[in-house]
């Protein structure tokens, strides 16, 4: 069941899947009520589709109607959750009430420390990159043939720090900054990050190409890839894409990607919304002082798969 059609619908079909598509009560930011309200909904359409299921698998911790329909539950949490003193305790207690929560990172984890019913299940590579050769890359994306190049790959949203990829940028003779991905729906982070390169001065060295549906010319035509969040990333497939690809990392020193960054020696790790640190490490990197690792087996997709599976036979068994 997906709250929408989309890509993943033709593939899941593909693989001979039944799709059926409902608005799902999914838990947003700044909107607890509205979610809640739905749940009841949710659940009619949900337990009609259970019927004869042999187990539910949330595969977000954001989805709240997978639970409580006489069928064992997975949760997969893919979220480091923010920790108000009363929300979190409540949802914590919500979470556990699935019959296991599969983690997938160190740092996701640790929120539901001492439960036996959290397990780690690292996220795998959903498919290995191809990027095309540096020349033909830059040139699909307009971006100077000897330029220094990072790129900054994802939502735009406060948190996320584009605009501390920006400020590094600005702090870079000659640099270029790619920005590839939507703003989140209502915002206006897009206009901002319009005005900030205007302020900067690096309207001409900060190129912005919105929704990209091809990742690997991104990582073809990139010397770096910056991941500057604000607070800490769970885990997140661009880092996994970057080092499979073997484009240098520069991430926030928090999370789950802190770990990998650490084990697949990706790149360097700064502190959180500290710009001059990663122009630091982009200058490094430029200069060919950082070495880069590859992506760890651990990270395979059959390995996730694998492990997944066995989580489905002891929870259906």
């Amino acid at each position: 069941m997906l709250p929408e059609r989309g890509p993943l619908t033709e593939r899941l079909q593909g693989a001979g899947a039944e799709v059926i598509t409902h608005p799902l009560a999914i838990l947003r930011r700044g909107d607890v009520l509205g979610p809640l309200r739905a749940i009841r909904r949710d659940r009619r359409e949900l337990a009609a589709v259970a019927d004869g299921a042999a187990l539910v698998h949330s595969n977000t911790s954001v989805v709240l109607s997978g639970q409580a329909l006489g069928r064992p539950s997975l949760i997969h949490v893919r979220e480091i959750w923010p920790r108000p003193p009363v929300l979190w305790p409540l949802m914590r207690r919500r979470l556990l009430r699935a019959d296991a929560l599969a983690c997938i990172s160190q740092p996701v984890l640790e929120q539901f420390a001492g439960s036996p019913k959290a397990r780690l299940l690292a996220d795998g590579l959903a498919r290995m990159p191809q990027p095309p050769g540096r020349q033909e890359a830059r040139e699909r994306l307009g971006v100077p043939a000897d330029a220094f190049v990072a790129a900054y790959i994802g939502r735009l949203s406060a948190w996320k720090g584009q605009d501390v990829f920006a400020e590094a940028i600005a702090q870079l003779d000659g640099a270029v900054g790619v920005v590839a991905g939507d703003e989140v729906p209502g915002s206006d982070h897009s206009a901002g990050l319009d005005r900030q390169a205007a302020e900067l001065g690096i309207d001409d060295r900060l190129i912005r190409l919105g929704f990209v549906d091809d990742v690997d010319v991104l990582l073809g035509a990139a010397d770096a890839v910056v991941v500057p969040s604000k607070r800490p990333e769970p885990l997140g497939q661009v880092a996994l894409e970057a080092a499979a690809a073997g484009v240098p990392l520069v991430a926030t020193s928090a999370g789950g990607l802190a770990d990998f960054v650490r084990e697949a020696k990706a790149g360097a790790l700064v502190p959180p919304g500290d710009a001059p640190a990663v122009a630091t490490a982009l200058r490094a990197i430029a200069e060919g002082s950082v070495e880069v690792g590859g992506l760890p087996e651990r990270f395979s997709s059959e390995r996730m798969a694998a492990e997944l599976q066995d989580l489905y036979d002891e929870l259906a068994g």
